[in-house]
């Protein structure tokens, strides 16, 4: 490989590390080429690059980086990266899911928005709800009192009536 193509892969790698919200470092050894093509779909539906990157290569292009810069000792070995730009549990979620179902797949250690975890708290990490889930939670617990104005609105408009119906119906009655 010349150098221009080293260099050009590091400004990528470098370029890609600093806009995601999270970095899994992945040992990719034993998967066949139709199951990396699988997770590589997996990957792309949730706006994730996912890249097999020389171990040097990686380590200058995340030296500065903050966070990165922590797990560069563990870039050893068959070494394939997963950059998140959105959701920064979507990568646990979608490994957990192909190694549950081809027992391939180690993850070495990951990068959530400069917090470093190891590996073997991927499951952990999978468990968090994804970006969508928190704002749909937040959503509800807004409106929720909101909700509850409503009726209590509702409610009493409800009795008001009820209440000159029952005014009107015994004045029908008396006469």
């Amino acid at each position: 490989m010349k150098r221009s193509e080293k260099e050009q892969i590091i400004a990528e790698v470098h370029e890609q590390a600093i806009r995601a919200k999270s970095l899994f470092f992945a040992d990719f050894t034993g998967i066949t080429v139709e199951q990396a093509n699988e997770l590589r779909r997996e990957f792309r539906r949730s706006n994730i690059d996912y890249r097999v990157v020389k171990n040097t290569l990686a380590r200058k292009a995340l030296e500065n980086i903050a966070g990165c810069d922590k797990v560069l000792d563990r870039l050893v070995g068959n070494t394939a990266i997963a950059f998140s730009y959105d959701d920064p549990v979507a990568p646990a979620k979608i490994i957990k899911k192909f190694r549950d179902k081809h027992e391939k797949l180690a993850v070495k250690v990951c990068v959530v928005e400069t917090q470093v975890f190891e590996g073997k708290q991927l499951d952990e990490l999978a468990k968090l709800p994804s970006r969508s889930e928190l704002i749909v939670g937040v959503l509800g617990s807004l409106q929720s009192p909101i909700a509850g104005i409503v009726g209590v609105v509702t409610a009493v408009m409800r009795d008001l009536v009820c209440v000159i119906d029952a005014i009107e119906k015994k004045r029908a009655s008396a006469t």
